[in-house]
């Protein structure tokens, strides 16, 4: 299954992202099939540059666009439809470790 997804580069603390089409079992920061635009969160207003016939050729090959990208193809009106809510993962609580002394709790 393949998959269209954002993959970082640029600085330390300036992200630039490549829009890219990678095999959904491959690490997104090692080879990729396609680069379909980049995108820039830096800039004012943020600048999207996408190569729509490529990502139409690979929408209709049966490739899924990650939440992100879906939205950035809404905006860009090349999907229709309403966009995705992106779920952001909470840290889980840190576990006790085996070397910290346990209150005993009342009966």
């Amino acid at each position: 299954m393949v998959k269209i997804c954002l993959s970082r580069f640029g600085k330390k603390k300036q992200p630039t992202y490549r829009i890219i089409v990678v095999d959904k079992r491959r690490d997104p920061w090692g080879g990729y099939l396609e680069n379909l635009g980049t995108y820039n969160p830096r800039t004012e207003p943020k600048t999207v540059a996408l190569k729509e016939d490529r990502i139409r050729f690979w929408l209709e090959r049966g490739a899924s666009p990650s939440t992100t990208v879906w939205n950035l193809l809404v905006d860009a009106k090349i999907i229709t439809g309403k966009k995705q809510r992106v779920h952001i993962k909470q840290k889980a609580p840190t576990p006790v470790t085996a070397g910290t002394p346990q209150v005993p709790t009342a009966p």
